[in-house]
C-alpha cells in the first residue's frame, strides 16, 4: 500500500500503521479507557440526513469561510496536536507547510517539537497556537508573549486536560516521549527500520517550545501521562482563562467546551470562539460526543460567539453536517497525523486534497452555492 492507493480516512491510518512503530501508531489511534467515547466521536454523525436541494447553478462553489479572523479556502482545519517528529522526522514543519500550500489554517501545540519561532518563518499562512497552563506562571506567559512577537493570528486554551486521561493503550505498549527501546517495543522499533533510522540521525528530541523552561519530556524519558499530571495546573479556572485571553489581546478560542453553561462563560470572559471538543476521546470517556452538544450550543450561543466542531470527523460529509447545524469551521487532528506518519508533507497535503474535494463535491450535490447555505433545513435526525 502507498500514498497513492489511499482514498479515505481508514486508508490513511493502515498506512500509517504500516510505517510507524506500534506504540507510536497506537498514540495516534487510542482513546481512554474503554475508548466510547473515541468511537462515539464519529459514529454520532450517522444519526442525522443531509437533505439536497437540485436544480441550483452549482458550476461555481464557494467553500471559503472566516474563522478566527482569517480566511481559510475550505471550513476545515487542523486542530493543534503534540509531538508531531514522534510520526515523522520533518515533525511541524511538513504539517504547516501542508497546510499553507491547501489555504487553511494551522494549530500548533504547546508540546510542539518545533519551534513557535521557527514556524513563524517558515510559513506565512494563519497560525493557531493551542496554549495548556502549566504550573510555572512564567511559562505560560512566556508563550504568550513569543507568539505576539512572531505574529502568529489568534490562540486558544484547552481546558479539558487538567489531569490526563487513562489511556491504557499508552501504558501497555510503554509509549514515552523521547521513545525509548525495550524489550516490549523493541520488535516493533526494528520491524519499521525507516522511522527508526530517522529519529537516531536527525535532531535529538525536544518539547520546542518549553525546553528552555522545564527539561520534563524532553532530557528524560517521560510517559505523556506523567508530564500532564506533573506539569499542567489542576487549579486552573475561569479567571486564569479571562487572564489569557487579556493578555493575548486577539482572536482567541477555548478549547475543550462541551456545556452550554461553559459556553456562555467562555462569552463573558471576552473569547472570540468556542472549540467543542472531548480531546478526541482521550480524556473522559463516557462523556458526549461534540456533534451530540453542537445544536444545543450553538442556538444558546451561536449568534454571540464562533462556533468550532472538534472530533469525530472522518469525512466531507461530516463537516456538511456540522455546518448545516451552526458550526462556523471544523478541525481535525488524526486524520492528518495519520497522513503525517504515513508520507510526511505529501501525505497531509494529500488528506487535505482528498477532504476538500469531498466536501465540495457534497456541496454541489446538495445545491449549495456557499457555506452559507449550509442551515437547519439541511439537515434531519432521526
Amino acid at each position: 500500500m502507498n500514498l497513492k492507493k489511499c482514498h479515505n480516512f481508514d486508508d490513511y491510518r493502515k498506512l500509517a500503521k504500516k510505517k510507524l512503530p506500534s506504540p507510536i501508531y497506537h498514540y495516534i489511534d487510542g482513546g481512554a479507557d474503554d475508548e466510547i467515547t473515541l468511537k462515539r466521536n464519529t459514529e454520532s454523525f450517522n444519526d442525522c440526513d443531509l437533505i439536497p436541494n437540485v436544480l441550483s447553478d452549482v458550476s461555481n462553489v464557494d467553500l471559503s469561510t472566516t474563522v478566527l479572523g482569517q480566511k481559510i479556502d475550505f471550513p476545515l482545519f487542523l486542530s493543534a496536536t503534540a509531538m508531531h517528529r514522534l510520526y515523522h522526522h520533518h515533525g511541524e514543519r511538513a504539517t504547516a507547510k501542508a497546510a499553507e500550500a491547501m489555504g487553511t489554517m494551522f494549530g500548533i501545540s504547546t508540546m510542539a517539537t518545533v519551534s513557535i519561532e521557527e514556524i513563524a518563518k517558515l510559513t506565512k499562512g494563519p497560525k493557531l497556537f493551542q496554549l495548556y497552563i502549566h504550573k510555572d506562571k512564567g511559562l505560560t506567559d512566556n508563550l504568550i508573549e513569543r507568539c505576539k512577537q512572531t505574529g502568529f493570528n489568534s490562540m486558544c486554551l484547552t481546558v479539558d486536560t487538567v489531569v490526563a486521561g487513562n489511556r491504557e493503550r499508552d501504558r501497555r505498549t510503554g509509549f514515552t516521549t523521547p521513545p525509548k527501546l525495550t524489550l516490549a517495543s523493541l520488535l516493533s522499533f526494528a520491524l519499521h527500520p525507516g522511522w527508526t533510522i530517522n529519529n537516531l540521525v536527525h535532531e535529538k528530541f525536544k518539547l520546542a517550545n518549553i525546553v528552555h523552561m522545564t527539561d520534563k519530556g524532553s532530557s528524560i524519558d517521560k510517559s505523556v501521562i506523567d508530564y500532564i499530571d506533573e506539569q499542567f495546573d489542576p487549579s486552573m479556572n475561569w479567571k486564569d482563562a479571562e487572564y489569557c485571553v487579556k493578555k493575548w489581546g486577539g482572536p482567541f478560542a477555548l478549547k475543550g467546551v462541551m456545556s452550554v453553561e461553559d459556553a456562555k462563560k467562555a462569552i463573558d470572559i471576552g473569547c472570540s470562539a468556542i472549540m467543542i471538543s472531548n480531546h478526541g476521546g482521550r480524556q473522559l470517556d463516557g462523556s458526549r460526543a461534540p456533534f451530540d452538544q453542537l445544536a444545543e450550543i450553538v442556538d444558546a450561543v451561536g449568534d454571540r460567539i464562533e462556533v468550532i466542531l472538534d472530533g469525530g470527523v472522518r469525512r466531507g460529509t461530516h463537516v456538511l453536517k456540522a455546518l448545516a447545524l451552526g458550526a462556523k469551521a471544523c478541525s481535525f487532528g488524526k486524520g492528518y497525523l495519520f497522513a503525517l506518519g504515513a508520507a510526511g508533507q505529501k501525505g497531509v497535503e494529500s488528506i487535505l486534497q482528498k477532504m476538500k474535494e469531498e466536501i465540495n463535491r457534497g456541496m454541489i450535490l446538495m445545491g449549495c452555492k456557499s457555506v452559507k447555505e449550509l442551515n437547519r433545513t439541511k439537515i434531519k435526525f432521526r
